[in-house]
């Protein structure tokens, strides 16, 4: 049986950094083929990071992702990697008219290369296009209607991109009526919680299929509001796992492989879905047979707080990297959403890049401002204090505000606090605000919701003390100072913009609130559906006004980790102007 050593490089890469990406593919492969790798791989448009966007629709970027391919195998072969094929992903455009799909020749593609010899030697386009989520793809691409397939040292191995694998039908069984010994899918598959499960049944599932060892290439890093996780996954074809890579790390997976060997008179034409086989022979045969070295492994897997806050971590990390940012700015109340973020700051960007500002009024509690100075201490961030009263008396003389105005002047001059410090010393402002208040408007504009970036934005309350408590309890396992204060995380929540003031004056209890939102938000379900659920009626068609009203502040809240499966933004577009109402007098 033939043998193949693959290498999957799970990289991260930046939309738009055309240089930089090719450098990282450079350094990868030069890695690989160090450690011996026969086919090297590389996730879904690495070489354009991903998603692009309306970058798309851009004839010049284009062009130049076209001429950063070629540029990059024929730098590939200068280097001495020209005999290994590399697999890159990249942006590319149709080069006939798609009649189907009313698209005209020149229409951009999701599409990967195989490089060898300093050539472009094989190229195809995504199949199944995901128009779902945050999915944007049939605005963007035209589908492909190959099924590519190269011969690497007598072994078949069909390729496909992403969402060819999440889709039935198309590249899968397409595989297996070539043929393949071996299906390679690149992609760029965003984090969910929980999706590492989901996708390792998939790939298990499409491997049995497909009839042939499948590996899944993931991306890891981050790119504006996704997460890329990692995970990459070679099974076999009883969808058995040889090995899986870590999450939320980079790095390369390099595994000697025992395949069947190629057909003597391989399937040729129009498969599965009117997919056209497209071949290329880069070796015919067989390597001289080798004791295998290197046989996978499966890489620990994080429980599911861990995971969820290494995301937080990484999409913070990544977002402040990315757009030339180095310290970031909080404001600390003493409550816990304040202090998960700074936190999660800390773990991002380190402590000494993490500057937060207590801005206490005369409603503020001492308890309060203990437990912000408190999290300053444990977990070593810049900390100072600038009493908001002074400003306060002073818009009070003139304006003479009541009621809620005088409540929300209080956060909104916090919010101009925050950014005047931004603007002065350079660090980008965290907007500390959960799901759960952002779903049913319990925020200022321009107050607690200023900001460059919100990290908990898709973390529902409950989940940000469960997150609190892992962090915790992570670090008292790890014999290090835990850097939440207990009363943080003991204490009624509380805006405290007026006396004895707490959250469930305007809300219901947090736990029967994220219920009853993750049913709404999440999954959909109207009024009827939650109510007979078991949640009161009344209670029900008051959480969800406030839901349906709160959309206008939602439209002007700061990007920020996406963790869920449907993130405030561009997983839920609802309409600001809307009376269509999911309450008892509307149905």
């Amino acid at each position: 049986m033939p043998q193949l050593r693959l290498a999957l490089n799970q990289v991260d890469s930046t939309v738009g950094d055309l240089t930089g990406n090719a450098e990282s593919v450079v350094h990868w492969t030069r890695h690989a083929v160090g450690q011996g790798a026969h086919l090297v791989a590389f996730p879904e448009m690495v070489l354009t990071g991903y998603p692009v966007e309306d970058l798309a629709l851009r004839p010049s970027f284009v062009e130049a992702s076209r001429t950063a391919l070629r540029a990059l195998a024929a730098r590939l072969a200068a280097e001495g990697f020209g005999e290994v094929p590399v697999v890159v992903g990249y942006l590319d455009r149709a080069e006939q008219a798609q009649p189907r799909v009313g698209q005209p020749a020149g229409a951009p593609q999701n599409a990967a290369a195989v490089l060898h010899r300093g050539e472009v030697v094989l190229s195809f386009a995504k199949h199944h296009l995901p128009n779902y989520g945050v999915f944007d793809e049939y605005r963007y691409f035209v589908p492909g209607d190959t099924l590519p397939v190269i011969r690497v040292h007598g072994v078949d191995v069909a390729l496909a991109i992403c969402e060819d694998l999440w889709q039935e039908g198309g590249r899968v069984p397409a595989a297996r009526t070539a043929g393949a010994g071996l299906l390679l899918s690149v992609n760029a598959s965003p984090y969910e919680r929980e999706k590492d499960d989901t996708r390792l049944e998939l790939v298990r599932k499409r491997a049995q299929e497909a009839g042939c060892t499948t590996a899944y290439l993931a991306m890891t890093g981050g790119q504006d509001e996704l997460v890329f996780d990692g995970d990459s996954i070679v099974v076999d074809a009883n969808g058995e796992v040889v090995a899986r890579a870590p999450q939320f790390a980079e790095g390369s997976v390099i595994l000697d492989l025992d395949l069947p060997g190629a057909a003597a008179e391989p399937v040729t034409g129009v498969v599965d879905d009117g997919l056209r086989i497209e071949r290329v022979v880069l070796s015919g045969a067989p390597l001289p047979a080798y004791e295998p070295e290197l046989t996978g492994g499966y890489a620990d897997r994080l429980d599911d707080d861990e995971e969820v806050y290494t995301a937080l971590v990484v999409g913070l990390r990544a977002y402040a990297a990315k757009n030339g940012f180095r310290s970031v700015l909080v404001g600390l109340s003493g409550g816990i959403d304040s202090a998960l973020v700074a936190a999660i700051a800390c773990d991002a960007l380190g402590a000494e890049h993490v500057y937060g500002v207590s801005m206490p009024s005369k409603y503020s509690s001492q308890h309060s401002r203990d437990d912000a100075a408190e999290l300053a201490r444990r977990t070593g961030l810049n900390f100072r204090t600038v009493p908001i009263e002074p400003m306060f008396d002073a818009y009070m003389g003139a304006l003479g505000l009541t009621g809620l105005a005088e409540e929300n002047l209080q956060s909104r001059l916090r919010g101009t606090l925050l950014m005047a410090v931004s603007n002065q010393e350079g660090h980008i402002v965290l907007a500390p605000g959960n799901k759960s208040e952002l779903a049913v408007g319990y925020s200022t504009l321009y107050g607690d919701s200023v900001g460059a970036y919100g990290p908990i934005k898709d973390v529902y309350k409950t989940g940000v003390f469960r997150l609190a408590r892992w962090r915790n309890r992570a670090a008292e396992e790890r014999g290090q100072t835990p850097p939440i204060p207990e009363n943080s995380l003991t204490k009624p929540p509380s805006a405290e913009l007026r006396p004895d003031q707490v959250d469930t004056d305007s809300l219901p209890d947090y736990d029967v609130l994220d219920r009853i939102l993750e049913l709404y938000v999440d999954q959909d379900q109207g009024m009827d559906a939650i109510v007979a659920a078991g949640f009161d009626a009344e209670l029900v068609a008051r959480t969800l006004r406030m839901v349906d009203m709160a959309e206008y502040k939602r439209r002007q809240y700061p990007p920020g980790t996406k963790i869920s499966a449907k993130v405030f933004g561009k997983d839920r577009r609802l309409p600001i102007t809307n009376r269509w109402r999911q309450d008892p007098l509307r149905g």
